[in-house]
């Protein structure tokens, strides 16, 4: 789950988004996630650390340096998550956040956004722990 996207042949993900536009991204998402009624319960109040986690899995997720890697070991993501209650409501919720987020942050490609979505989709999918 945590491989570098590097799907087409123009350079990762990473390289065609940019670290400026990623981190514009991730400021989007997570102010939505704020406000968000079904996320907001299991995300701290102070997004700061937890939005400069996401910045570094993603920088490396989608092919640039492995910075998340570097700082704070393997993401092993589903058992970060485990403690809360992520259901199919909250992944829908954090998709539609990312989703909205993409679309509202300049310099991202249309196709690049469809692309990080797709494989934000599958993420999300395999965060689910707990059933509706």
């Amino acid at each position: 789950m945590t491989a570098p996207m590097q799907l087409n042949q123009s350079g990762s993900l990473y390289d065609r988004i940019g670290p400026d536009a990623l981190a514009a991204l991730v400021e989007r998402f997570y102010a939505r996630v704020a406000l968000d009624p079904d996320l907001a319960p299991i995300f701290p109040a102070d997004l700061t650390q937890t939005a400069e986690k996401q910045l570094a899995f993603l920088t490396g997720f989608l092919g640039g340096p492995p910075l998340y890697h570097q700082r704070y070991g393997h993401p092993r993501l589903r058992a970060r998550h485990l403690p809360h209650a992520v259901t199919p409501a909250r992944g829908r919720a954090w998709l539609a956040c990312m989703n909205a987020a993409l679309r509202e942050t300049p310099g991202i490609a249309p196709a690049d956004a469809r692309e990080l979505y797709a494989a934000l989709s599958r993420v999300a999918a395999h965060m689910v722990n707990t059933p509706g």
